[in-house]
This record gives C-alpha cells, sequence and structure tokens, in this order.
C-alpha cells in the first residue's frame, strides 16, 4: 500500500467515526449533504478523495464545525503525496522547473530509471521544447514553453556541482522514442555521449538483448534514501515511506545489473543513432569512460 492510499484510508476513517459519533448512519449523511449513499462509503473506505469543501460540508452535518480545520490539514498531508498535474502546472511549468530545481540542490544522490524518454536533467533544449510543447497542448496549462524550457536547462547546472552524485540507467527504448524532430533526436543523443563523460554523473544503457529481472512498469526518481517520484498522466505521486523507498533501491540496482555503461553504453547510443541515418562511429567520442562494462 502506497502512503497516498494509506493517508486516505486514515482520512476516511477519521471521518467515519465523526459520522458515527454523531449518531447518523451512511444514507442520513448523504441524505443531509445532498450526496449519493456510495460517495460517503467510498470516502469512509478510501477509495475516492474528498474535497475541501466535502470535508467542511461533512463536519457541518456531523453537528462538529470546528472539525473542519483538522480534516483540512489532514487533507493538505495527503495532497503533499499526490498532487494533480492540474494544481501543480496552474501557473505553467517553468514554476515547476524551479521547485524541482532546489530539490536536485538539496540531494547528494540522485537515481532515474527511465523507460520512456531522456531524462529531464539530460534533455537538450531542443529535445524539451517539443515535449513541453506537446504537455501544454494536452493539459490546457498556460503555454511558457521558451521559460519553460529555460528552467530546464538552469536546472541541469546541478550536474557540475561537486559533490552531488547522478546514476541514470535507461532502456534503449527511452533512446529510440521519437519524440521530437530526427536532427533534435540525433543532437539529444550525442548529447548523451558528452554528458556520460562528467565526473558526477554514471549512464547506464539497457540493451534490447538484455533479459530484464523485472518489468518496467514505470519511471521513477530516487532523492537519497528519502523521497521518490512517479509520474502519471494525471498527477505527481511522493513516496516518502522508508519500506517503500528501500524497494524502489532494490528495483533501480536490479536494473543497474543489467545495463551497460562505458562503451558498452555508447555502442547502444551508436546503434540507435545509425537508425536515425548518423554514422555510427561518428556517435563514439575518441575518450574512453572510467566504466568498461
Amino acid at each position: 500500500m502506497t502512503d497516498f492510499q494509506r493517508e486516505r484510508e486514515a482520512l476516511g476513517a477519521w471521518l467515519h467515526r465523526l459520522r458515527r459519533d454523531s449518531g447518523l448512519n451512511g444514507k442520513d449523511l448523504a441524505l443531509r449533504l445532498g450526496w449519493a449513499a456510495s460517495k460517503v462509503s467510498r470516502i469512509e473506505h478510501g477509495r475516492q478523495t474528498p474535497t475541501t469543501a466535502d470535508l467542511a460540508a461533512w463536519a457541518q452535518a456531523c453537528g462538529s464545525p470546528e472539525a473542519a480545520a483538522e480534516l483540512s490539514a489532514r487533507l493538505q498531508a495527503l495532497d503533499s503525496h499526490y498532487v494533480t498535474w492540474r494544481r501543480s502546472l496552474r501557473a505553467g511549468h517553468a514554476p515547476r522547473q524551479r521547485v524541482g530545481m532546489e530539490l536536485d540542490r538539496g540531494t547528494s544522490v540522485l537515481r532515474v530509471f527511465e523507460s520512456a524518454m531522456v531524462p529531464g536533467l539530460l534533455q537538450t533544449a531542443e529535445y524539451a521544447r517539443a515535449l513541453f510543447t506537446s504537455l501544454v497542448a494536452l493539459q490546457g496549462t498556460p503555454d511558457d514553453v521558451p521559460q519553460a524550457v529555460e528552467a530546464r536547462m538552469e536546472r541541469q547546472r546541478s550536474l557540475y556541482h561537486p559533490g552531488h552524485e547522478f546514476h541514470f540507467v535507461l532502456t534503449t527504448a527511452a533512446l529510440r522514442a521519437r519524440l521530437c524532430p530526427v536532427e533534435a533526436h540525433r543532437g539529444q543523443l550525442d548529447r548523451l555521449l558528452a554528458v556520460a563523460s562528467l565526473p558526477g554523473v554514471r549512464l547506464g544503457v539497457i540493451p534490447d538483448e538484455a533479459l530484464l529481472p523485472l518489468s518496467p512498469l514505470h519511471s521513477f526518481w530516487i532523492y537519497d534514501e528519502r523521497l521518490v517520484q512517479v509520474e502519471t498522466w494525471t498527477a505527481e505521486v511522493n513516496v516518502t515511506d522508508a519500506a517503500e523507498i528501500a524497494l524502489y533501491l532494490r528495483v533501480f540496482e536490479h536494473y543497474a545489473a543489467v545495463a551497460r555503461y562505458g562503451g558498452g553504453a555508447r555502442r547502444v547510443l551508436a546503434t540507435v543513432l545509425a537508425e536515425l541515418g548518423a554514422p555510427a562511429d561518428a556517435a563514439v567520442p575518441p575518450q574512453l569512460s572510467r566504466d568498461s562494462q
């Protein structure tokens, strides 16, 4: 069970006790609120997240309006684990990138597993611009693509800060995904070859022929051993439970164990570049990485 679900169920149990102590059954409360009885049941059993207005109405209907503040506080704690893009991006993508910048700066070791695209910290401006443009069109958020790209490029400065370590594991599918024009795609792959030589960066690529230890259900980012972030189409999920973080660390190590580093990673990148029509040997820089796997 995730942190979010656990806390949503705890909130539902709190609301159940409030209703029970008021002497109301579920149907009575639903009638007072003008809701379907199924909504009361879903909220109490942790299957639906109530709004702030729902909580205030619930407290009022149970004759305990003073409980609304405590309920709202519990909802805010819940929201910190499950943040909808509608709320997070209401001012655009650039402010969200600046929040991520602060998170990066406060992290000593960042581990990233990506199965669908190149991670933001490794993206070129052209690649990032294509992604932000498509997301703005999909989500209907403010069109601040130039500012978002600028913020993402600024965020990448953390790659050059001493004392920070970055370990990226990407699938070959993430490298192949055509999310931008072909010339921008070539530039993105060249960028990966260059970034892999940075002292604090370790880049692993899982080749097509590798036997995957686990199904790549989704991408994730592990900040030290204190936070895991997972993105869905509708929200950002923040995992802070120690046991769950430990599981994500084990999953990451399973993927890292079958990834190729150094010359092996460059050969995979060269293969993908060749598929785009670029000379394969032009993709391989003369310097050797410190990894030789």
